[in-house]
């Protein structure tokens, strides 16, 4: 197999370094071969220059556009796709530091999906806290009530397990998903991407599956998904429509996209964060 690993950066030189010695460092299938496309934000540290002095063989562009997570991503899965026909894709975050048996989970979970499907699916492997071991990000179920949806983070096992949505940080897409679904939607800037790019996977009866066993370490550093009430109404607003605050615009894509049902309710709770912190932390309490 041939497989393109996708990253994009900004700002993080030494995280994203050792992520990719990490990945040097894993231990891969004999008959896998693997290319590294890389789109750098325009960043302003070290990042650019530490990549090419200590890895000079992977393809790197850096982009101007203020391109954010999604939209990097998709920059360098285009390049990956017009420069070779790769039979699958890693989607990978720079701040992920890989065990060195990763893709042993991954090629398990594929060999898996061809002998119970026939295809090639997608696969998400979970990730730890390094100082906790808690499971930070992988495949999650959906729990739909009356007007909510909730999500469960799956534990790994010993097999794969089916789940609805993934959290890219370590996300294995093969060749037959890309030409059914294409690549990112490219109405997200930052966020959501990967959960709408599972859904629409699902919706056209693709398998998805978390990977056994965990990939790696990644800290969880989302904090908070609201502003209290210590901040200004304005500052309050502009997060909402912020890419990497609560994307309000894309939020309300993915919603209608594929929970119109529950939309109203989701774009409700979102202006009660806004304009009722408090009682969004009462609540939370």
């Amino acid at each position: 197999m041939k497989i393109a690993v996708l990253l994009t950066t900004f700002n993080r030189a030494n995280q994203t370094i050792n992520c990719l010695i990490s990945l040097k460092n894993a231990i891969k299938p004999i008959n896998w071969d693997i290319s590294i496309f890389i789109t750098d934000d325009n960043s302003s540290d070290e990042t650019v220059s530490s990549i090419i002095s200590n890895f000079p063989d992977i393809n790197i562009t850096v982009s101007k556009n203020n391109l954010y997570w999604a939209r990097g991503m998709n920059e360098s899965w285009k390049r990956a796709l017009s420069e070779f026909k790769y039979d699958a894709f890693l989607l990978l975050n720079d701040d992920v530091i890989l065990f060195e048996n990763f893709w042993f989970n991954i090629k398990s979970t594929h060999d898996y999906c061809l002998k119970y499907n026939k295809v090639g699916g997608v696969y998400v492997c979970s990730t730890l806290d390094p100082f906790n071991n808690s499971i930070t990000y992988g495949g999650s179920i959906l729990k739909k009530y009356f007007l909510r949806i909730k999500t469960e983070i799956l534990i790994p096992s010993i097999t794969p397990l089916t789940c609805q949505l993934t959290n890219a940080n370590i996300l294995f897409v093969t060749l037959n998903v890309v030409n059914k679904i294409g690549i990112l939607d490219d109405k997200y800037i930052h966020g959501i991407a990967d959960y709408d790019y599972s859904l629409s996977a699902i919706s056209k009866k693709i398998k998805v599956y978390v990977t056994p066993n965990y990939g790696g370490y990644c800290i969880n550093d989302h904090g908070s998904n609201w502003l209290n009430s210590s901040y200004s109404l304005k500052d309050r607003i502009d997060y909402l429509y912020s890419p990497k605050g609560l994307s309000y615009k894309e939020y309300c894509y993915y919603l209608f996209k594929h929970f119109p049902f529950y939309a109203p309710y989701g774009i409700f709770m979102l202006w009660m964060k806004t304009l009722f912190p408090i009682f969004w932390d009462k609540l939370k309490k």
